[in-house]
């Protein structure tokens, strides 16, 4: 009797200490007695690879780790670089915003605009781009226009960094795109016979912007959109503009451009 005894109580204190063993078992943080400089190497590797969302804790960690020296900052930007590349806008953003307000004297602040400006240029427009093949004239134009402040104020700023180039670039890029925007939506009016929005849209374009591309089709639809109105003189005015600016222009000759169709014809 003393032996069923002894054995029931072995096996209970057994299994009682199987199961605070396993309670207390928790993960090990392999990363809590790494150095700054061993964090920011395996984070640097797990970037390098492409494993954007591996790296983002390590510079958080580094981030803390290191705080008030420039290795902290320099995990900071690398952070929001990891949040763009893994398709994460908001947080780089967030990220980027963070830094300038925390260090706005920063020897890469430079840097910093033109990854926020790039972070809302979104150049390759997604994933689904190749399939819809659509124009970043198409998309709304609250993020080129972020996309634009950002680039300006790093030109502005820091006119010799090594960044300001691309910039430029880029901002030509988005004139071009907040000029083409207004036509296309000017082009949309037209297509459904809102002529008077039409041209409200297209002298938008006209006013705005000069020296793009996009003005000689404004003045266009600027043109055709009197003549659908039956104003014989204001449609008479705006072609001379049109000629005046654009005297070789196809849409004189064929009513579009080249490998284009012609929008205007409603039939």
């Amino acid at each position: 009797m003393r032996r069923v005894k002894l054995s029931v109580v072995c096996t209970s204190l057994v299994a009682t200490t199987l199961l605070l063993v396993g309670c207390n078992t928790t993960p090990v943080d392999k990363t809590a007695n790494m150095s700054p400089n061993a964090l920011y190497a395996d984070a640097k590797d797990e970037m390098s690879s492409g494993q954007w969302e591996k790296a983002v804790p390590l510079l958080e960690k580094l981030e803390a780790k290191a705080a008030g020296t420039p290795l902290a900052q320099q995990a900071q930007l690398d952070k929001a670089y990891a949040h763009y590349k893994a398709a994460e806008p908001a947080l780089a953003l967030a990220t980027l915003d963070r830094f300038m307000r925390l260090h706005p004297a920063s020897p890469a602040m430079d840097y910093a605009l033109y990854l926020k400006g790039i972070t809302t240029f979104n150049d390759n427009l997604g994933v689904f781009s190749s399939f819809t093949r659509q124009d970043l004239a198409e998309r709304d134009q609250k993020a080129a226009k972020e996309s634009f402040e950002s680039f300006k104020e790093l030109v502005a700023r820091f006119p010799d960094s090594r960044y300001a180039p691309d910039a430029q670039q880029r901002m030509g890029y988005i004139v071009n795109s907040l000029a083409q925007y207004e036509v296309y939506v000017a082009r949309y009016y037209f297509k459904r016979g809102a002529y008077l929005a039409a041209i409200n849209r297209a002298q938008l374009t006209v006013a705005d912007y000069r020296d793009v591309p996009a003005t000689e089709e404004a003045l266009f639809i600027i043109y055709k959109s009197y003549e659908a109105l039956g104003l014989a003189q204001l449609r008479d005015d705006s072609k001379r503009v049109l000629e005046k600016n654009y005297p070789n222009s196809e849409f004189l000759v064929r009513g579009y451009r080249p490998n284009t169709d012609p929008w205007w014809k409603i039939w």
